[in-house]
């Protein structure tokens, strides 16, 4: 018990406040300010929305790392559709579409790279 509520009267009268709650599965949490990165491990996300506005509540492992640190990069993933856009809009081979997407990381840009 919350306070001498119980959670379920809690939550019923959150609703009736127009107050709701969303956990997020999130896997990492990074805050990047100018200089620096706050990088949040592990973290238990709860997203909070009230009065029109989100908020959200992070709670985990916290790391920090100087914005000129290197960072390991995701390969980039892209989808059979995404090829087929830039055949459709370059006439180009899909190879060629599939070379420029991994080389530009974005649909628009494998398109430019493709079309000069």
């Amino acid at each position: 018990m919350l306070g001498g509520m119980d959670p379920r009267q809690m939550k019923k009268m959150m609703k009736q406040m127009g107050i709701s709650q969303e956990e997020i599965p999130a896997k990492e949490v990074i805050i990047r300010t100018d200089n620096k990165e706050m990088v949040i491990s592990n973290p238990q996300v709860v997203k909070v929305k009230m009065g029109g506005q989100d908020s959200f509540q992070i709670v985990g492992e916290v790391s920090e790392r100087e914005v000129g640190e290197k960072q390991e990069s995701e390969p980039v993933k892209f989808s059979k559709e995404d090829v087929d856009i830039i055949v459709a809009q370059t006439n180009c081979t899909e190879e060629q579409a599939e070379a420029a997407l991994k080389s530009e990381g974005d649909i628009a840009k494998a398109i430019l790279k493709l079309k000069k």
